[in-house]
């Protein structure tokens, strides 16, 4: 048995763990590097791996670092099944066709302007790939043992984060009957962990006794913002309104928008918020919220969301904008009003199209909704940079730029830790992935001192036998 670690090792993007036994190739999470250009440039690698030789995927949930590298894996003969949750399907088909048609777009984009160093540039893949790709996915329920060979079977367990979340519980047969569990050995993958007592998804259940546990670190040395998101924002957010400035949230369009919605409508329905028109300008987050509704009683999602269906989701003074036309209208709108738009660390998407226009006026403020990884323009904006490059421009930033702590779907080091505890027994082994390098060590050495099992923050590329 060999677990390889092809991406998100000491880095918190592109997801990628190579487990080998039982005559089974599992590539569990199949994700896209994003943030600095030389993670980016390491989606045009060669995987490390044979794709054609892979039996199965196996994705955790929908977001692009853990799902965005699928339709590559075409170009490189993978013909294999595709697992996830019957939610993760349905936001899987929006997440790849929507990066296929922004790599599309932006290589056009590119030609076209002459800023990129290529004389022809292409995309990554093509909606052509992803809609190859989606034909092999399977989509599976909670809880439900899926036979992927006589001797080695898996299932999801709602691990919280988004609508479709699941930690991967992996059993194989054989080895040498020290296994938590008889006859098998047993491994866990965490993908992302969610929160505990946060508003829209449910709790991550319990971690199962396992013989090795593979968990993330994205906040593993830091702690969510106690603070309310009122207490946060308010102060910004009227001072915006008065000046009849324009409030751009840049946001995740899975997850993300639907919880920046559900909060605003509810501060806005007190009176805590001046009650102003919201936009949201993202035909992936309309479709992601038109999902959310579909499984509004599926037990990963809060039941305090359900009494009036897909209204509690949404403010009421909404306008959803989906066409480009639709965006373009928001171009000649001034404030006050707030503008919801992908993606959330600013990385592509027609944020970067509100940026170009709302980024030079002092009056309107630029609200981060989340984490931004390093390299990205949003942890730019959020470290103080004095302009921001977009579409071969250097574009001057005199906007407000503000955050909303707290509203992170990964959980912090503590909640991480908390969960690990709910397990029976603590893993053997541990490896500590998807972090920063100092998140990543910083866990694994606390994960050690805890639960005394041996516990590694991997290198990329870096195999261990099990």
């Amino acid at each position: 048995m060999r677990l390889t670690f092809h991406g998100a090792a000491r880095t918190v993007t592109g997801s990628r763990h190579l487990l080998e036994a039982a005559g089974q190739r599992i590539l569990v999470d199949c994700g896209m590097f994003q943030g600095l250009r030389k993670l980016r440039r390491m989606n045009w690698d060669e995987p490390g791996f044979e794709p054609g030789f892979l039996d199965h995927i196996i994705l955790t949930h929908s977001h692009i670092d853990h799902t965005g590298y699928v339709p590559r894996m075409m170009k490189y003969g993978f013909q294999g099944q595709i697992h996830c949750t019957q939610a993760t399907s349905e936001l899987l088909e929006l997440m790849l066709m929507d990066s296929a048609h922004i790599q599309e777009e932006d290589a056009a984009w590119a030609k076209k302007k002459g800023y990129s160093r290529h004389k022809s540039p292409e995309p990554l893949y093509t909606s052509i790939d992803a809609l190859y790709a989606l034909k092999l996915v399977v989509p599976q329920d909670f809880n439900k043992w899926v036979k992927l060979s006589s001797e080695v079977r898996y299932r999801f367990i709602n691990s919280g984060h988004i609508l479709g979340a699941g930690f991967v519980e992996i059993r194989i047969a054989g080895g040498d009957g020290s296994g938590v569990n008889e006859g098998e050995t047993t491994l866990v993958f965490s993908g992302d962990l969610g929160r505990y007592n946060v508003p829209l998804h449910t709790d991550p259940e319990p971690l199962p006794a396992c013989d090795v546990l593979i968990v993330e670190s994205t906040y593993g040395k830091r702690s969510h913002e106690k603070e309310s998101i009122l207490d946060q924002i308010r102060e910004d957010f009227e001072r915006t309104m008065h000046k009849r400035g324009v409030v751009l949230i840049p946001s995740f369009a899975v997850g993300r928008t639907q919880l920046v919605a559900l909060i605003l409508r509810n501060l806005m329905r007190k009176g805590d918020l001046q009650d102003v028109p919201i936009h949201i300008d993202s035909p992936m987050a309309i479709d992601a919220t038109a999902i959310y509704s579909r499984h509004l009683y599926d037990y990963n999602l809060d039941e305090d969301i359900t009494s009036d269906g897909r209204n509690r989701l949404l403010p009421k003074n909404v306008t959803l904008h989906r066409t480009v036309h639709e965006s373009k209208i928001l171009n000649n709108l001034d404030g006050p009003r707030v503008i919801i738009a992908a993606s959330g660390m600013m990385t592509g998407g027609r944020i970067l199209h509100h940026l170009v226009r709302r980024l030079p006026n002092s009056h309107n403020l630029i609200l981060l909704s989340g984490y931004q990884a390093v390299g990205t323009r949003g942890r730019a904006l959020h470290d103080g940079a004095e302009t921001l490059r977009m579409h071969g421009q250097n574009i001057p930033v005199e906007a407000r730029v503000a955050s909303m702590q707290g509203l992170s779907s990964h959980a912090d080091g503590e909640e991480i830790m908390r969960w690990i505890g709910t397990a029976p027994q603590p893993p053997k082994r541990v490896f500590v992935v998807h972090g920063e390098p100092e998140s990543a060590q910083y866990m694994a050495e606390r994960i050690a001192e805890v639960t005394g099992a041996e516990t590694t923050a991997p290198d990329l590329k870096e195999g261990f036998e099990i």
